[in-house]
């Protein structure tokens, strides 16, 4: 069953073309990449899925639904989650607190209730907390619930950022180079961790990413883009294999 169908998509920045008629069928419960060179339009995809970026023709479907003009809030609320190629959390909250903020959107009660301190609000903070300290368990941070992202480690940081998702009942994850400033041994966690994640809560999962060893280990599709289009989609060994692909990486004729 395809939870994401993305057809004919394009975006272009004045005279520049970021995205050009880009498509794809996103399975159930799959991972799938999304790789090529820098600027060749991978995070726009990411940013026209979302809503963060308005499309120029084209349309989105989600779950059987069209969100192609949907609003980037809207659409998380449908359950499209996602991270960035910079890490974005609260320098000034603890990671607990950063976990919280995340589930904000679905917060229940009304700002007048808050402010009275109603029993509706205590239950639903308490709901919260517990669900935070959950997938900080589940994804082993749980020793850092009371200190600030910045004095953590940058593996550990962007598994929080991973985390934090979670927080959003989503079903997809679009990942922007998750991989981002990780050590080999860090890479060798977040893969197994990404696994985790799509296995354990039945997710789809879809990677930008430049670091090859973990695309091609964890993606059962991969969309190759040059350019602002797609130049090459297949299993993992055919992308490998590709000459189109190479050339594009290689910058010449193999």
């Amino acid at each position: 069953m395809e939870i994401l169908k993305v057809e004919g998509i394009s975006k272009h920045f004045g005279g520049v073309v970021a995205v050009e008629n880009f498509s794809m069928l996103q399975g159930d419960n799959e991972i799938t990449g999304i790789i090529g060179p820098n600027g060749a339009g991978k995070t726009t995809v990411f940013n026209l899925i979302t809503g963060a970026t308005s499309v120029d023709q084209g349309t989105i479907l989600f779950m059987g639904r069209e969100i192609t003009r949907l609003p980037a809030h809207r659409r998380a609320d449908l359950g499209i989650a996602r991270t960035f190629q910079n890490i974005r959390l609260f320098r000034n909250l603890t990671v607990l607190d950063n976990m919280k903020v995340a589930h904000d959107m679905k917060v229940r009660y009304t700002l007048w209730e808050e402010m009275l301190r109603l029993p509706r609000v205590y239950k639903q903070e308490k709901s919260i907390d517990e669900k935070a300290r959950h997938f900080l368990a589940y994804l082993g941070l749980e020793s850092f619930a009371h200190q600030k992202p910045q004095n953590l480690p940058y593996g550990i940081q962007r598994r929080l950022e991973l985390a934090r998702t979670l927080m959003t009942d989503p079903r997809i994850l679009l990942l922007d180079e998750p991989a981002a400033g990780l050590n080999p041994h860090e890479v060798r966690g977040l893969m197994d961790t990404i696994r985790k994640i799509q296995q354990e809560n039945a997710l789809t999962i879809v990677i930008v990413e430049h670091h090859m060893e973990l695309i091609m280990n964890i993606c059962s599709l991969i969309h190759v883009l040059d350019f602002g289009k797609k130049i090459a989609e297949g299993e993992p060994e055919a992308i490998k294999k590709n000459e189109q692909v190479l050339q594009a990486y290689l910058g010449e004729e193999v």
